[in-house]
């Protein structure tokens, strides 16, 4: 597969139609401001459009197209790979997902290592991270140390797709757990409230499970 770096001007460049990553609209702006700041960003890739000659359609790196559109650019770096149409709806499916997780201890270290050079809110516009997140994370006080307790602990996202009445029932629930999971963030409170209803039903099927077996 051909690694070449090229430069393609952005008019012969198109979004593919089911490209399903998102980022957020903060996410954007740092990126539009890291890539005028620095000049570097990592290469699109795409591939010759099936149905535009001398065009190509982006896989990977939508937003960095939009970034150097608003930025006024030319052209974009791009790396041109010939696959299919099956071969291009995996690569669609994977390449923004296949991410590892931050090695807590490092991260934090890095940040750190980071704050000492840039003011806090000056990297907050520049990283995912908010300027709470940043000088919550980088702070010497128990918060930080409570983290780093944790090292080795990841912070990892679960993305499901429920219905009207399971949302109802789910938000219900995490609304009856979540006093006790008092002295958190919101999100870290739903994280917990998550958590302590898995557990009671864990604890609630064993029960179930345990049982079934005494009746066979």
């Amino acid at each position: 597969m051909n690694t070449r770096i090229q430069h393609i001007p952005l008019d012969r460049l198109v979004p593919h139609p089911d490209n399903p990553n998102r980022m957020s609209r903060a996410n954007f702006e740092k990126l539009v401001r890291n890539i005028e700041r620095t000049g570097r960003y990592e290469p699109l890739v795409v591939r010759p459009c099936p149905d535009r000659r001398g065009f190509f359609q982006i896989i990977n790196g939508h937003h960095r197209c939009q970034a150097l559109r608003k930025l006024g650019r030319a052209s974009a770096q791009v790396i041109v790979w010939k696959v299919d149409d099956e071969q291009t709806d995996i690569f669609l499916a994977t390449l923004n997902r296949l991410n590892g997780r931050d090695a807590l201890e490092k991260k934090l270290a890095l940040l750190r290592r980071l704050r000492t050079r840039i003011p806090a809110r000056k990297l907050a516009r520049r990283l995912p991270q908010t300027l709470g997140q940043i000088e919550r994370l980088t702070h010497a006080g128990p918060v930080a140390q409570a983290v780093r307790e944790k090292a080795g602990a990841f912070a990892t996202p679960i993305v499901f797709f429920v219905d009207e009445e399971q949302h109802r029932k789910i938000e219900e629930a995490i609304s009856a757990a979540s006093p006790s999971c008092e002295g958190r963030t919101r999100a870290a409170g739903r994280a917990a409230a998550l958590t302590l209803m898995a557990a009671e039903f864990l604890a609630t099927d064993g029960d179930r499970g345990e049982k079934s077996l005494h009746r066979k």
